[in-house]
């Protein structure tokens, strides 16, 4: 099969090239992929950020976000058969979406919304599952509670501000000027423009701040939220808890109780809690996302797509932090 991948971490060490076909577990679906998305997690997979705590083998397939069809199951797999169309967010010890073919564990795959094509559905589920898990799991975001969204006209944040307003909460959201009008489309209560707004100034007494950007906002990000409120990072730093999750070394758990022990007492101080937040490979929530899709709650945002042969353009424009939404690449 072909497939985008890389043989040691770098910035410049990715490409096109024949790879095996995957091997089929008996609980795997055997997928021939369509179409696939770009995520900033995919470039630091590839530079090797997080190769501590993700250790692959190389050669390694990148890409998290598939849509395409199943052409064989496992011999105990039992929810899918041969020609169903399926999206999925690999689980994270067996990614490489950016290739014809990927073997996924059915826990992981829910069948495609019926009312998207192949490209909406692959922008779909790493970004839907990540505000799945932050506003309905961890957040538990109630009707009338106020949350704060970085990025939102981000690839998270484009969903999370739609699934925030259908869990009835007040949002509120930060974006440069050119998106401000865009974002408010899309459901925002508040926008801030950074460019020329400090969020910090603007808004108090917030339950829940979903933070992906750098350190200095997260620290900011403690000034909005009120006593109990919660703040949920996407981008770090890690903690001990995560590390015990993820079954990774006592040392490394002591290390990230050290990373994060200054965002932590700050929390504690305020009396607010920290999380950081790692998605999970769920195929049982991608449905329940799939049914707020088919029903017009959640809707995708494309930035813009790709074909196969032009990947490394697009992880390259995903890189610049510009997109509006998604960036989608075809393969079939």
């Amino acid at each position: 099969m072909k497939a985008f991948f890389i043989e040691r971490y770098g910035k410049q060490s990715a490409m096109i090239g024949d790879m095996p076909d995957p091997a089929v577990g008996v609980h795997d679906v055997l997928i021939q992929v369509h179409a696939t998305s770009v995520n900033p997690l995919d470039s630091k997979i590839k530079t090797g950020d997080f190769k501590l705590i993700l250790p692959y083998t190389f050669p390694l397939v990148l890409g998290n976000d598939l849509a395409g069809v199943v052409i064989r199951t496992g011999a105990a797999v039992e929810r899918f058969k041969p020609g169903d169309e399926v999206y999925a967010r690999p689980p994270e010890a067996r990614i490489g979406t950016f290739a014809e073919l990927i073997a996924v564990d059915e826990n992981a795959l829910a069948l495609k919304p019926s009312n998207l094509d192949m490209a909406q559905a692959a922008s779909i589920p790493l970004a839907a599952l990540t505000a799945w898990q932050a506003l309905v799991e961890t957040a538990q975001l109630k009707k009338g509670q106020k949350v704060l969204i970085h990025a939102g006209s981000g690839g998270v944040g484009t969903l999370a501000i739609q699934l925030a307003k259908h869990l009835g909460a007040f949002v509120a959201t930060t974006t440069s000027t050119a998106n401000v009008q865009w974002v408010k489309a899309l459901g925002a209560d508040v926008v801030i423009d950074y460019t020329h707004e400090d969020f910090a100034h603007e808004l108090r007494d917030f339950d829940v701040v979903l933070h992906s950007l750098g350190t200095a906002l997260l620290e900011k990000s403690l000034k909005v939220l009120k006593p109990g409120g919660q703040l949920i990072s996407l981008s770090g730093p890690p903690t001990a808890q995560f590390a015990q999750a993820q079954g990774l070394s006592w040392v490394l758990g002591q290390v990230m109780r050290l990373l994060s022990s200054g965002i932590r007492r700050k929390a504690r101080k305020q009396g607010v809690n920290y999380a950081f937040l790692f998605m999970r490979a769920n195929g049982t929530q991608l449905q329940k996302i799939t049914s707020l899709i088919e029903t017009g709650v959640i809707k995708p945002v494309i930035d813009r797509s790709f074909p196969f042969e032009s990947i490394a353009e697009a992880l390259r424009y995903v890189e610049q932090g510009r997109s509006r939404g998604k960036v989608t690449v075809t393969i079939r």
